[in-house]
C-alpha cells in the first residue's frame, strides 16, 4: 500500500495539514487503521527495547512522536462517525473499535515500557508533569495488575468499546426514525412562516413531499414545544423524544456493570471514584457536596415556576406543556417573544458579526474564509485564522446544519493538534444542528451554543504547548467546559449583541427595549433549567455509583426519586437510554463537569466585569495565563494564576437565582 493508494499514509500537504478530504474514501480507513496500529506497536516495541538507559527524550518524547498514522486516520474517522455517518462507516466502526481497545491495552500493559517510565528521573518541572501523566495513564490502564487481572481487563475494555459503538448507532437510527411527520400545516400553528418552511424543506429532503418533518435534537426538550399551540402535537413530539433508545436499555445496564467491575479490578469502589481520581474535583465527596447544595433551592425554584405556569394554563402542566406556557409567562412578564427575536439572529451575521467579531475585539483575531480548502461534507466551511500581527494561527471549520447522518447536539473536534514538538498548528471543527432555512434564523439558545462551541475552538486554537499530549482541550473533563462557558458571556455583551442582532431583512438593530427585556428575562425559568440538568447529572452519578443490577427503567425512576428530582413536569435533560454523553462520548461519571466548570466560569465573568470587560488586555491575559496552557500545567494552578485566588461558588448561585 502506497500514498498513491491511500492518502492517510503520509502527512497532508495541505495548509496546516488539513486532511485531504477530497481524496479520502471509505475503503481507505481499514487498511490505514491496520497499518497505523502495526506501525505504532513497532514504535512502542522499539522504545521499550531501547538498550540505552531510559530518559525523558528516548522514552516519553519518543512516545509522544509515535503513532502518527494511527492518529491521522482515527481523527478523521471518528469525526465522520459523529458528523456524517453512513452504513459503511458504521460497519467499519463496529469492526474497528474493539481492535482499537485491544491496541490501547497492548500499549499500556507493556511491562518493559512501564518499567522505563518508572525509572526516569528529571528535575525539569514541565518534563516531570508529562512524565507523571504518562505514569498515571499506565497505572489507570492496569499496568500494575497481575497477568490474570490484565487478561480480564482486556476483555472488559473490548466489550465496552463494542457496546459504546452499538449505543451510538442505535441512538442515531432511532432519533431519525422518531422524527415527527406532520401532514396538516394547521397543526403547526404558533411557528413562524420561516420555521414551517424549514420543516417542509426537511421533509422534502427525506422523501416526504408536501409534508412537514420535526426532527429531534439530543436533549429531551425540543425547541418547537415553546411555540406549538396544538397540545396533542406537543405531546406527540415530547413522547417521541423521551421514548428514544429503547434498544439501548439492556445495553446500558451491561455497560454500567462492566464499568463497575473494571473500577474494582483497578482498586476503586466504583466507576465514579475511578473517574474522579483523575479530575480536578478529586473525590466523589467533593462532587456530591456541590450537588447537594444545589438540589433543594433548584427544586424549590422549579416548583414556584410550575405554580406560575399552571395559573397561566388553568390546568396541571405536563412536560410537553412547560416550554409553551413558560414562553407565555415570559411574554407576560417581560414582553419577550422568542418568535419575534429569531429574525434578528441570522446565522451568517451571528457567525461573522457576533462570534468572530467578539474574538477580534477580545483577542485581535482575523478570519478569512478559504473556499479553496474542502471539508468532509459540502456543508462544511473552512476559515483561516490569523493573529493581530498577521501571523497564522490555524484553521477553523464550521459545520452548522442538521442532517440525518449527523448525531444530535453540538461539539468541537480537533482534526490537527497544535504541538511544537511536531511543528503543527491547530485545525478545529465546530458542529451544531441548526435547521437550514433561507436565510437560516436561529433561536437565542442556538446563538448561545454557537458562542459556547467556539469557546472550545479558541481553547484549541490558542494552544501553545510542546507536547501533543497536552494540546488545547486535553485537560480534565471537569475543566474542559470552563473556557467554552466563559465565551458565552459575549453573546449578550452590549457591544457584541448590537453588532450581530440585526433584522435579516431590514438590517435594523434589535430594538433596545427588546434587548433590555431579553437580558432581564435571563434568570427566568432557571429552576426548570437547573433541575433538568441536575436530574441528568444525578442519573449519571447513580449509574456509576449505585447500579448493581436490575432493569434500566426501574433504576432510573428510583434514582431520580432518591435524589429528590423526580418532578414529572421537569424530566431529565437526557433520559438514560439516550444519554449519549455518558455512554458513548466520554462523560461517564462526568456530566457534573458542566456545573463544576460553571463555578469557574461565573467567577471568571465576574473578573472580566471588574476589569472593564471587552478589552484586549483582558483577552490577552486570559489567553496567556489559561487558554494557551492546555494540559501542560495543573489546570487549577492555571486558574489560580489567572484569577489570583481560588474559585468562589457565590457568582454561580447568583447567576442561577439560587440565593
Amino acid at each position: 500500500m502506497t500514498q498513491a493508494d491511500n492518502p492517510f499514509l503520509s502527512p497532508s500537504s495541505l495548509p496546516y495539514r488539513l486532511p485531504p478530504f477530497q481524496e479520502i474514501r471509505e475503503e481507505h480507513y481499514v487498511p490505514a487503521f491496520e497499518q497505523g496500529m502495526a506501525e505504532h506497536l513497532a514504535e512502542v516495541a522499539a522504545i521499550a527495547a531501547n538498550p540505552e538507559p531510559p530518559t525523558f527524550a528516548n522514552t516519553v518524547e519518543a512516545l509522544e512522536r509515535s503513532g502518527q498514522l494511527l492518529e491521522r486516520v482515527s481523527t478523521v474517522f471518528f469525526n465522520q462517525t459523529s458528523s456524517d455517518s453512513t452504513p459503511g462507516v458504521q460497519a467499519i466502526q463496529q469492526d474497528i473499535t474493539p481492535k482499537l481497545a485491544k491496541h490501547s491495552d497492548t500499549v499500556h500493559l507493556n511491562a518493559e515500557l512501564f518499567a522505563r517510565l518508572q525509572a526516569i528521573e528529571t528535575d525539569d518541572p514541565a518534563e516531570a508533569w508529562l512524565l507523571a501523566r504518562y505514569r498515571t495513564d499506565f497505572i489507570r490502564a492496569g499496568a500494575e495488575l497481575d497477568a490474570a487481572q490484565q487478561a480480564r481487563l482486556r476483555e472488559i475494555n473490548a466489550e465496552l468499546s463494542a457496546l459504546g459503538t452499538m449505543f451510538q448507532q442505535n441512538l442515531l437510527a432511532d432519533t431519525n426514525a422518531r422524527a415527527v411527520l406532520v401532514e396538516d400545516p394547521a397543526e403547526l400553528d404558533g411557528l413562524t412562516p420561516d420555521a414551517i418552511e424549514g420543516l417542509r424543506e426537511t421533509a422534502t429532503a427525506r422523501g416526504h413531499d408536501g409534508k412537514y418533518l420535526i426532527t429531534l435534537v439530543l436533549p429531551t426538550g425540543q425547541p418547537v414545544l415553546s411555540a406549538l399551540t396544538n397540545r396533542a402535537l406537543r405531546e406527540r413530539v415530547h413522547r417521541a423524544s423521551a421514548g428514544r433508545g429503547a434498544d439501548n436499555a439492556e445495553l446500558i445496564t451491561r455497560i454500567a456493570s462492566l464499568r463497575r467491575e473494571r473500577a474494582r479490578l483497578l482498586g476503586y469502589r466504583d466507576h465514579a471514584e475511578y473517574v474522579l481520581a483523575d479530575q480536578t474535583a478529586g473525590t466523589t465527596g467533593a462532587v456530591t457536596g456541590m450537588l447537594d447544595k444545589l438540589v433543594t433551592p433548584a427544586v424549590a425554584n422549579a416548583r414556584r415556576e410550575q405554580e406560575a405556569l399552571e395559573a397561566e394554563a388553568g390546568f396541571p402542566v405536563e412536560a410537553w406543556d412547560w416550554a409553551f406556557y413558560a414562553e407565555r409567562v415570559r411574554k407576560a412578564r417581560y414582553a419577550i417573544d422568542s418568535g419575534l427575536m429569531r429574525p434578528y439572529f441570522a446565522l451568517e451575521r451571528v457567525l461573522k458579526d457576533g462570534v468572530f467579531y467578539a474574538a477580534q475585539r477580545l483577542y485581535g483575531l482575523r478570519f478569512e474564509e478559504r473556499p479553496d480548502l474542502v471539508g468532509y461534507h459540502p456543508d462544511v466551511r473552512v476559515f483561516e485564522v490569523f493573529n493581530e500581527d498577521g501571523s497564522p494561527l490555524g484553521l477553523f471549520l464550521g459545520d452548522f446544519y442538521a442532517r440525518a447522518s449527523k448525531r444530535g447536539g453540538a461539539w468541537m473536534n480537533s482534526l490537527v493538534k497544535q504541538s511544537a514538538l511536531e511543528g503543527t498548528r491547530p485545525v478545529v471543527v465546530n458542529n451544531l444542528n441548526i435547521v437550514r432555512g433561507e436565510p437560516t434564523l436561529m433561536t437565542f439558545d442556538e446563538v448561545n451554543t454557537m458562542f459556547h462551541e467556539f469557546g472550545h475552538a479558541l481553547h484549541a486554537l490558542f494552544s501553545d504547548v510542546r507536547h501533543p499530549r497536552f494540546s488545547g482541550t486535553s485537560v480534565p473533563r471537569d475543566f474542559v467546559e470552563y473556557p467554552s462557558q466563559v465565551n458565552e458571556m459575549w453573546a449578550t455583551h452590549p457591544e457584541i449583541l448590537a453588532n450581530y442582532a440585526r433584522h435579516h431583512e431590514t438590517g435594523e438593530p434589535m430594538p433596545r427595549e427588546l434587548v433590555d427585556r431579553m437580558l432581564e428575562a435571563e434568570k427566568f425559568n432557571q429552576g426548570f433549567a437547573t433541575v433538568e440538568y441536575l436530574a441528568a447529572t444525578l442519573l449519571d452519578w447513580a449509574w456509576h455509583t449505585d447500579y448493581q443490577g436490575g432493569d434500566a427503567e426501574s433504576f432510573e425512576a428510583e434514582a431520580l426519586q432518591r435524589a429528590g428530582v423526580d418532578l414529572p413536569a421537569v424530566p431529565p435533560r437526557y433520559r438514560s437510554t439516550y444519554f449519549a454523553h455518558i455512554w458513548s462520548s466520554g462523560y461517564s461519571a462526568g456530566y457534573y463537569s458542566y456545573i463544576w466548570s460553571e463555578v469557574l466560569d461565573a467567577d471568571t465573568v465576574e473578573w472580566f466585569t471588574e476589569n472593564g470587560g471587552l478589552l484586549r488586555k483582558n483577552g490577552d491575559r486570559f489567553r496567556r495565563e489559561l487558554l494557551s496552557k492546555g494540559g501542560s500545567i495543573d489546570p487549577m494552578t492555571a486558574f489560580h494564576t489567572f484569577r489570583g485566588r481560588d474559585p468562589r461558588i457565590d457568582p454561580l448561585l447568583e447567576r442561577r437565582g439560587l440565593r
